[in-house]
C-alpha cells in the first residue's frame, strides 16, 4: 500500500490512546542505515507557531544516535496486528541486531531524508527544533525522579515541527 500525504490539522487522534496506549515507533537514519525504537511517551500541541511533537529518549538507547546524527525522525503509528512487532522493537536493540526491522516484520520506508515505517497506518515527518536533557534538579514532582529514574538515565527531550502527514491509502 502507498502513503497519501494529510493535513496535518485534519489529524483525527487522541495523542492520549495513540502514544500511551497504542505506542508509537521513533525512527531515524536513512538508507545508508537506521534504527527504530517504541516509545509510549510523547505528546502532541503548537509551539512557536507550529504543530510540534515531543519525544522522550534516554541515553542509552541506540535510536538516540540516529536522531541526534539527523535533521529528521518519523513517529509511525501501526494497528494492533503489529503490537508483536512494537513490543520487540522496544525490547531489542539495533546494537546488538542489525536486521532489527526484518526480525520484527517491519520495512524501512524513505521519505524526507529519514526513515519511517511501511506497515505503519500513519506516518509523521518531523523536523527537530529543540533538545534538553531532562536533569535530576529540575523535577518538581521528585517523586517521578524516584520512580522513573533509578539508574539516572534521564531522557533527553525533542522538540520536532510535524512538517507531514502520510496516511495509509
Amino acid at each position: 500500500m502507498a502513503f497519501e500525504e494529510i493535513d496535518v490539522a485534519q489529524l483525527q487522534m487522541n495523542p492520549f490512546t495513540m502514544i500511551g496506549d497504542q505506542w508509537m515507533l521513533v525512527t531515524a537514519g536513512d538508507e545508508r542505515g537506521c534504527n527504530t525504537m517504541t516509545a509510549s511517551w510523547g505528546g502532541f500541541g503548537v509551539l512557536w507557531g507550529m504543530n510540534a511533537a515531543t519525544v522522550y529518549l534516554r541515553p542509552q538507547r541506540y535510536t538516540k544516535e540516529f536522531v541526534d546524527a539527523s535533521d529528521r525522525f518519523t513517529l509511525s503509528f501501526l494497528g494492533e496486528e503489529h503490537r508483536k512487532a512494537l513490543a520487540y522493537c522496544g525490547k531489542v536493540s539495533g546494537r546488538d541486531q542489525t536486521d532489527k526491522l526484518a526480525r520484527a516484520g517491519l520495512s524501512p520506508y524513505y521519505v524526507d531524508g529519514t526513515t519511517g515505517i511501511q506497515e505503519a497506518d500513519l506516518v509523521l515527518v518531523c523536523r527537530k527544533l529543540y533538545a534538553a536533557d531532562m536533569p535530576p534538579e529540575n523535577f518538581i514532582a521528585k517523586e517521578n525522579d524516584e520512580r522513573w529514574y533509578s539508574q539516572h538515565d534521564y531522557h533527553c527531550m525533542y522538540i520536532a515541527q510535524v512538517e507531514r502527514a502520510l496516511a495509509k491509502r
